[in-house]
C-alpha cells in the first residue's frame, strides 16, 4: 500500500472516532468502540507507519485546540500517547511537536491541564531515551524483577457470581488464559531486548537477526541482555539532562554484544531492505480474574500480592507487613498506668537529668509502666484515597501512586482493582473498601506499600427492546458516561461484546490466533484511565427496636424504603395514631437538612402519611453531571456541605369532596445533607440497599442516612487532641469529620 493509500486510511479510522465522540446516539451501536480497537490494531500490524498515525494525530489535536473543541482533546492524546508507547523510529521534531502541544494545554482547566502535564513529563522522558515507556510498562505488569525498576503492578478481575451469569464468567476466563499462556517471562524479556534496541538504532537494527538471536538465547542468557538494557535505559532516564547519544552508545555495545564484531551500523543494504520492521507486541497485563464469594477476599488479595512468594500463610496480625523505616518515638507510645498524684510519685522524679545525658536518652524511650501501642506520627494525616496525592496520578510514566507516603517505606506495588457487574456490584466493592478503610485505621500497613485502583466495566443482563434504554441497575455507568465522555464511547460500550462472546462457542484450537477485543479493551482502560472521579459513600443506620443499638451499613448508590403489609407492635415504637386509613402508607417522621446553595445549615422536620421513598445518591440528569454530589478533586469534595441525597417521597395526600373522602398518590422530591425516618404508627419498614436483594432489612422502625465519615478520622481527632491540650480551637475545628471518598478511575474525570 503507499503512503497517499495508509495516510488516507488513517485519516479515515480518525475521523470515523471523532464522528463517534461528536454524535451522543449514533445509529449503529454495535460499532461503537470498535474504531479506537481497529486503529491500534493497524499500527500493531505494520508498525512502520506509527510516525503516520502520529503525525495525524497531532495535526486533529492542533486543530482541536484552535477551534476549542475540547471534548475530543483528551480521547486523541490518551490515543497518541498509546500509540507512542509501542512505537519505534518516531523522529525527534514529532516528540517535540507533541511535547509542545501539551505544554500549551497547561493554561486549560482540569482535568485537561492534568492529562496534559502527565503526557509532557512522559514525552520529555521517551524523546530523550527512546524504548522508557515500553520497558516501564511491561517490566511493571509482568512483575520482572529488577532493581532499578522495582514498581510492579496487578490487575485483580472480580466477578459475582450471583450477578453474572456463568456463562459470561467462563467466557472472560478462557479469553484471559488464553492471552496470557503466550506471555511468558522469557518472551515479555526478548520483547524489551528487542524494543529498546529497534528504537535506539532505527533502521540501523537488524531486526531478523536480531529476533532469531533472541529466540535461541537461553534463559540465563536472555537474563543478562535483559538486565543490561534496563540499566543502560534507567540509568540515562534517572539524568537530569539525559543524552540521546550516550543512550545510543550504550546500546550499540549490547547490539554487537548480541549479533557479534560484525553487527555494526554499516550492515549491508540488501540485508536491512529484506527485513521489514517485525512487530513487537506489548503485552497485556497480568490479570488474576477471581469469583467474589467472600466479604474479605478483596484485602486478602491485596496482602497475598504483597507478601513475598515464598511466604504464603496468611496471618492475621500482618506482622510480616509491619512498617519499617518509623523513627523510635514514632513507632511506639505508652499508656501511663500512674495515678496522676504528686505524692504518689517517687522521691526526686521532679529533679530532671541533663538534656546531654545518657540518662536523659533512656528516659525518653523507657518508661515502666506503659502498654505498647501502635500510633501515627503527630504531624500525619491519612489519605482520604488510595491513589496519591490529588492532581498528577503519574509521573514520569511510573504506575501511579508512586512514592513514598512515609519515610523509608516505599509504594511500589499497585493493585488495579477492576470489578464487572451492575450498580449492586459497587455497592459490594463500595462495602469492600470501606471495610479496607477501617482496617487500614487500626492497623496501617497496606496504605504506605499499595496504591489501589478502581476500575468498573458495566455488564447488565440482556434488556427487552421495547424496555427503557437507561437500565435500572446501570445508573452509575450512565453517570460515567456522561462526565466522561471517553469512557462512554470505549468501556460503556463492551456490554454487548461481552454478552456476544458469552453466547459463542469456546474455541479449543490454540493454535489460531485471535485479536482478543475484549482484552485489549481492558488493557487500554486500566493503562489510560488515570483520572479519578470521586463518590461519596453513605452510612446508614437501622433500628429494629429504639433500645437496642442500631446495625449499619453502607449504599453508594442507592437506598429504597417500603411500607411493609404486616403490623406487628415493636417494643420502643410509637403507638399508631387515631383516624389512620388501614393499609394506605404509614405515618412518617422526616427530619432532614436541606441541602442549600449557600451551604447554611437548615433543618426540616415534617410528619407525612407515605408509602415509600427512594434515597438516590447518583445524579439523574446531565445538568447535574458536576453538581452537589460529585466533584472532580478531593480537596473539593472533601467538604461533608457537598454531599447531596435526592430524596423521592410518594406521599398520601387526603382530600374531600361530594362523594367523600378520598386519597391519592403525589411525589415530592428534595435534597438533603442528611435524613432521619421514623415510623410514628405500627407499620414497620423495609430497607433495600444498592438495589441489591441480598442486602434487605425487615422490620426497620427506624433509620438514619448521611455521609459515611473517614474511619480513621475520629482516631487522628482523639490522638491530636490528646497531643494539643491548650487549644480547643483545634477540637472544634476537627467535629467536622471528613467524608469517605470512593474513586473510580476513568480517562478523563468529570470534563467541566
Amino acid at each position: 500500500m503507499e503512503s497517499s493509500d495508509v495516510e488516507l486510511d488513517f485519516q479515515r479510522s480518525v475521523q470515523a472516532v471523532l464522528r463517534e465522540l461528536n454524535t451522543p446516539a449514533p445509529a449503529l451501536q454495535s460499532n461503537r468502540g470498535m474504531w479506537r480497537w481497529s486503529l491500534h490494531k493497524k499500527v500493531e500490524r505494520d508498525p512502520g507507519k506509527s510516525s503516520v498515525l502520529v503525525r495525524i494525530l497531532l495535526r486533529e489535536l492542533e486543530k482541536a485546540e484552535s477551534e476549542d473543541v475540547r471534548h475530543v482533546i483528551i480521547p486523541l492524546l490518551l490515543t497518541l500517547m498509546y500509540v507512542l508507547t509501542k512505537a519505534t523510529g518516531i523522529t525527534e521534531d514529532l516528540y517535540h511537536r507533541a511535547y509542545t502541544f501539551c505544554t500549551r494545554l497547561l493554561t486549560l482547566p482540569a482535568p485537561y491541564s492534568t492529562v496534559a502535564l502527565d503526557c509532557a513529563i512522559r514525552l520529555k522522558t521517551e524523546a530523550a531515551v527512546p524504548g522508557t515507556l515500553f520497558q516501564r510498562t511491561v517490566i511493571a505488569e509482568q512483575n520482572l524483577m529488577s532493581e532499578l525498576y522495582p514498581y510492579q503492578e496487578r490487575v485483580f478481575l472480580f466477578v459475582d457470581p450471583e450477578l453474572v451469569s456463568a456463562s459470561v464468567c467462563s467466557a472472560l476466563l478462557l479469553e484471559i488464559e488464553a492471552a496470557q499462556e503466550q506471555q511468558t517471562p522469557e518472551a515479555c524479556m526478548r520483547h524489551v531486548v528487542a524494543h529498546a534496541l529497534q528504537a535506539a538504532l532505527g533502521d540501523a537494527c537488524h531486526t531478523g537477526a536480531l529476533n532469531r538471536k533472541l529466540q535461541a538465547s537461553s534463559r540465563r542468557l536472555l537474563e543478562h541482555y535483559f538486565h543490561a538494557v534496563v540499566a543502560a535505559i534507567e540509568q540515562v532516564a534517572s539524568e537530569d539532562s539525559p543524552s540521546r547519544l550516550g543512550h545510543l552508545e550504550r546500546l550499540e555495545a549490547i547490539y554487537c554484544s548480541l549479533l557479534g564484531p560484525a553487527a555494526t551500523r554499516k550492515c549491508c543494504i540488501g540485508d536491512l531492505l529484506q527485513d521489514r520492521l517485525p512487530s513487537i507486541p506489548l503485552p497485556s497485563p497480568y490479570i488474576t480474574f477471581h469469583l467474589w464469594t467472600d466479604q474479605e477476599q478483596l484485602w486478602k488479595e491485596l496482602v497475598l500480592f504483597l507478601r513475598p512468594r515464598s511466604q504464603m500463610h496468611l496471618s492475621a496480625d500482618l506482622e510480616a507487613l509491619d512498617l519499617q523505616g518509623f523513627r523510635p518515638d514514632w513507632d511506639l507510645a505508652r499508656v501511663s498506668t500512674d495515678s496522676g498524684i504528686e505524692r504518689d510519685l517517687p522521691l526526686g522524679s521532679d529533679e530532671l537529668p541533663d538534656a546531654s545525658s545518657s540518662e536523659m536518652e533512656r528516659a525518653a524511650l523507657q518508661r515502666r509502666g506503659g502498654i505498647k501501642k501502635r500510633v501515627w506520627p503527630p504531624d500525619f494525616s491519612m489519605p482520604g484515597s488510595w491513589d496519591g496525592p490529588p492532581g498528577l496520578h503519574r509521573r514520569t510514566g511510573r504506575p501511579s501512586g508512586d512514592g513514598e507516603l512515609l519515610p523509608g517505606v516505599s509504594r511500589v506495588h499497585t493493585a488495579r482493582v477492576l470489578v464487572l457487574g451492575d450498580d449492586r456490584m459497587l455497592g459490594r466493592l463500595a462495602q469492600a473498601y470501606y471495610r479496607l478503610r477501617k482496617r487500614e485505621s487500626k492497623k496501617f500497613c497496606l496504605t504506605p506499600r499499595l496504591s489501589l485502583q478502581l476500575y468498573y466495566i458495566p455488564v447488565l443482563a440482556p434488556q427487552d427492546p421495547e424496555a427503557s434504554r437507561k437500565p435500572e441497575l446501570g445508573e452509575l455507568a450512565s453517570f460515567l458516561g456522561r462526565a466522561d465522555p471517553w469512557y462512554e464511547s470505549t468501556v460503556n460500550t463492551l456490554c454487548p461484546a461481552i454478552l456476544k462472546l458469552a453466547e459463542m462457542p469456546p474455541c479449543l484450537d490454540t493454535s489460531q490466533t485471535v485479536d482478543p477485543f475484549i482484552l485489549d479493551v481492558i488493557t487500554y482502560y486500566v493503562r489510560m484511565g488515570t483520572q479519578p472521579i470521586y463518590f461519596h459513600l453513605y452510612k446508614v443506620k437501622i433500628f429494629t427496636n429504639l433500645s437496642h443499638d442500631p446495625t449499619e451499613d453502607i449504599f453508594l448508590t442507592e437506598l429504597k424504603v417500603k411500607i411493609q403489609d404486616s403490623k406487628s407492635p415493636k417494643e420502643g415504637s410509637s403507638p399508631r395514631r387515631k383516624g389512620a386509613p388501614e393499609g394506605t402508607g404509614a405515618e412518617l417522621s422526616v427530619c432532614y437538612q436541606k441541602a442549600l446553595l449557600s451551604h447554611r445549615p437548615r433543618d426540616v422536620t415534617v410528619s407525612l402519611r407515605a408509602t415509600g421513598l427512594v434515597l438516590k445518591a447518583i445524579p439523574a440528569g446531565d445538568t447535574e453531571v458536576s453538581g452537589l454530589s460529585h466533584c472532580t478533586s478531593p480537596n473539593a469534595a472533601s467538604a461533608p456541605d457537598c454531599t447531596c441525597l435526592h430524596v423521592s417521597v410518594t406521599e398520601v395526600v387526603k382530600s374531600s369532596n361530594l362523594a367523600g373522602r378520598s386519597f391519592t398518590m403525589a411525589t415530592n422530591t428534595f435534597r438533603t445533607s442528611s435524613i432521619q425516618v421514623q415510623s410514628q404508627d405500627q407499620r414497620l419498614l423495609t430497607l433495600w440497599l444498592d438495589k441489591d436483594s441480598r442486602r434487605t432489612f425487615r422490620d426497620v422502625v427506624r433509620f438514619e442516612a448521611g455521609p459515611c465519615p473517614e474511619p480513621c478520622s475520629r482516631a487522628q481527632k482523639s490522638k491530636m487532641a490528646g497531643l494539643n491540650s491548650h487549644g480547643q480551637k483545634t477540637e472544634k475545628s476537627m467535629a467536622k469529620l471528613s467524608p469517605l471518598l470512593m474513586p473510580i478511575n476513568t480517562f478523563s474525570g468529570i470534563t467541566q
